[in-house]
């Protein structure tokens, strides 16, 4: 526990005026960002007498080794850098709300040549209009199903559009009139994309005067005696007052505004947010979070407009915002707000009338999704807390382990050979920190070899970093680095295609780019300018679990072993979880710990070795597929899988491609003479020796490749 008194600046360094701080631990990761009108009052709060402070508020300071900071011009900029580093070093004493669930929007493509609606989850696209988040994806299948009578916008793939195209024939939507199917030509696409645009019109609010055309046109209709027409408007009508029943009426005057309420005790705070739009609630979403610094109902609703808003841009900032309680400097928020949208918006606390009202039912919302948070959780913690305290108690640690990495090996009959690592921290999975790794010490299969490989590699880069951080230097002859065991590489340290911390640009969402705008300075004191090895960002390989857990027995271990007692690390326990009676296996010891079946400890075991046991699986299925989709065309430099396809395409195969000549090849577009000799060059090396014999018929097996090996 450090002393804070070590690292207060002196009063006459800290700048009288508005800026941004950072707090950082002993191995310089950020633990807490904050902003100020004037840093030097601000930052002399957090050195008063420990008795004075906050339990929190003690907790990181004395937690923190080093505290820097940033000046900028006004409080605006201030809060835009204080959501950018929370958004960038995820610091861990910064309350932080997370969704407690991905919210689906009911989204029109409009940057398509035939808009399609559909679903949509996660992060929004460029071209897109979307509207809600909606609570359950259902509601949202069962407002289009009733519109489409009205609207019928294409709501297929790409796929079933294309095969409908290429047949002839619409799909069964097409049949039945939901769909006005573009696909056969049936409208034109300004006819369709017109179409798209009065459902997108009618799911923004504007519904009153579309329904007023409608009863004109089935009135003129019935006078003309055209029945079966004005039967159709008819059901048309009442297919979209259906609809619109869906979102009820909340607020006469047509507003369009965002509600936000919180309910909190003094450790976990929860918010739901309305989203109104013509006066009608059109999505609602909540999010959860721990009170992990001293943060009143003021502070947890900027917090809330940060992660709110902080993505947002344009109409997805409502022209009000209505709230609990007005933040600090509401004046800087509002203007902040007004930037992301373009335009003004109000931010205020509604005193009275149906606003007030709705905010009370936001409300109630909030408080009931805090207690069945708080019901579910204390049953996730406690049997989290009682798992990790049973494995301390199996394994004999001196306390329970709260950060488990598990090593698995994968490979087909010895091609392909990586490994993976996996991070659970407090019995969660953080996959942020997964790490793959490709076996490069050997060729062929063992298992036993490969694990001390990827343990010595790992730990390798741990004692790197920890000498790069001036935490520890190396005992002579053990080293931090050594040829093919590294851990550097193209597959070291990635987290895959699944988006598993290739770096930390991945793993931490904004990082890699430093902080920038009003207030850069040249690298000192609280310069944003700063070296990697001192940004505070998570470092890959720099933090040791209390326990290292292998996909295997009795070998496995003492290999896991053996090459952590080379590096000279014994502080960190090893065990192995053998499948074929999930025993529980340590160094040096002859017999097993069987822990028992229903023990949430060896539960919790097993989803680390499964998990381990699955991303090294999928990582070495990538690799397999990747080498038996090579082409003898991938090595001709300068050429792409444009021309690649341009050619297959042209010659129908590569025998043929084989067989053309020099200036056939120069005849594909885009291919210029100098491509198509390393074209032939390339082929002639990879050419087959002799044509295959079918030996039971004796027949000459003919090569109709298409351009894989």
């Amino acid at each position: 526990m450090a002393d804070p008194s070590s690292y207060r600046p002196k009063p006459g360094q800290i700048p009288d005026s508005p800026g941004v701080y950072k707090f950082r631990d002993e191995h310089r990761r950020v633990i807490y960002v904050g902003k100020a009108k004037s840093l030097r009052q601000r930052l002399a709060n957090y050195f008063q007498p420990l008795a004075s402070l906050h339990p929190r508020t003690a907790t990181m300071v004395t937690t923190a080794a080093s505290v820097e900071w940033t000046v900028v011009s006004t409080e605006v900029e201030a809060l835009q850098l204080e959501y950018s580093w929370i958004k960038e070093y995820d610091p861990r004493f910064n309350v932080k709300y997370r969704d407690d669930k991905s919210y689906p929007y009911l989204a029109v493509t409009m940057n398509e040549e035939f808009p399609r609606v559909q679903v949509m989850r996660g992060q929004k696209k460029k071209g897109v209009r979307y509207f809600g988040p909606y609570a359950h994806a259902w509601a949202i299948r069962e407002t289009v199903d009733l519109m489409l009578r009205v609207f019928p916008v294409r709501t297929c793939s790409a796929g079933v559009f294309r095969n409908a195209a290429s047949a002839g024939r619409p799909c069964l939507l097409g049949y039945i009139g939901k769909c006005s199917a573009p696909c056969v030509g049936r409208v034109t696409p300004e006819e369709h994309r017109e179409l798209a645009e009065e459902f997108s019109d009618f799911m923004a609010g504007r519904t009153g005067a579309y329904i007023r055309r409608l009863e004109k046109r089935m009135t003129l209709a019935a006078e003309d005696m055209e029945y079966e027409r004005a039967a159709r408007l008819r059901d048309d009508i009442e297919a979209l007052r259906r609809a619109m029943e869906k979102s009820a009426v909340v607020l006469a005057d047509a507003t369009d505004a965002d509600l936000i309420a919180l309910a909190e005790d003094e450790l976990e705070a929860a918010v739901q947010i309305f989203h109104v739009r013509g006066g009608r609630v059109r999505g609602q979403r909540g999010w959860v979070t721990d009170k992990v610094e001293a943060v009143d109902t003021a502070g947890l609703v900027e917090h809330a407009l940060q992660q709110l808003y902080g993505e947002e841009s344009g109409d997805a900032v409502p022209k009000e915002v209505l709230v609990p309680a007005l933040p600090e400097d509401a004046a800087s928020v509002a203007a902040w707000l007004s930037g992301r949208r373009g335009s003004q918006v109000s931010l205020r606390v509604p005193q009275r009338g149906d606003k007030k009202d709705l905010m009370e039912t936001v409300a109630r919302n909030a408080q009931q999704a805090l207690v069945l948070h708080k019901t579910k959780r204390a049953s996730d913690l406690t049997t989290r807390s009682r798992a990790l305290e049973e494995i301390a108690e199996a394994l004999d640690l001196a306390s329970a382990p709260l950060r488990i990495e598990c090593f698995d090996i994968s490979h087909l009959q010895g091609e392909d050979v990586v490994a993976s690592m996996v991070v659970f921290e407090d019995g969660l999975p953080r996959k942020s920190e997964y790490r793959r790794f490709q076996i490069k010490g050997f060729e062929g299969q063992d298992d036993v070899r490969s694990m001390h490989e990827v343990i010595g590699r790992r730990f390798r880069r741990y004692l790197a970093e920890k000498d790069r951080a001036g935490e520890w230097a190396p005992p002579a002859g053990t080293g931090t680095t050594g040829p093919e065991g590294d851990g550097t590489g193209p597959e070291d340290g990635t987290g895959g295609p699944e988006g598993l911390g290739r770096d930390l640009r991945d793993a931490v969402p904004g990082s890699g780019t430093g902080a920038t705008g009003p207030g850069d300075a040249p690298p000192g004191p609280g310069s944003p300018f700063e070296d990697p090895e001192e940004s505070g960002r998570p470092r890959r390989f720099a933090y040791p679990p209390q326990l290292v857990v292998v996909d295997g027995g009795q070998p496995q271990v003492a290999a896991a072993r053996r090459a952590l007692d080379e590096l000279g690390i014994d502080d960190i326990a090893v065990c192995g979880l053998a499948k074929r009676l999930e025993e529980v296996w340590l160094p040096g010891e002859d017999d097993p710990v069987v822990l028992p079946r229903s023990s949430e400890g060896l539960y919790l075991l097993q989803r680390v070795r499964d998990t381990a046991h699955d991303f090294a699986i999928r990582y070495q299925r990538s690799k397999r597929t990747k080498r038996l989709r090579s082409s003898p065309l991938d090595g001709v430099p300068g050429l792409g899988d444009t021309r690649k396809q341009a050619l297959i395409k042209h010659f129908g195969s590569v025998k043929r491609l084989r067989q053309a000549t020099i200036d056939q090849i120069c005849e594909v577009p885009g291919m210029g003479r100098k491509t198509a000799e390393a074209v032939v060059v390339a082929l002639a090396r990879t050419a087959p020796a002799a044509p295959a014999v079918n030996t039971a018929t004796g027949e000459i097996m003919e090569d109709d490749g298409d351009g894989t090996a």
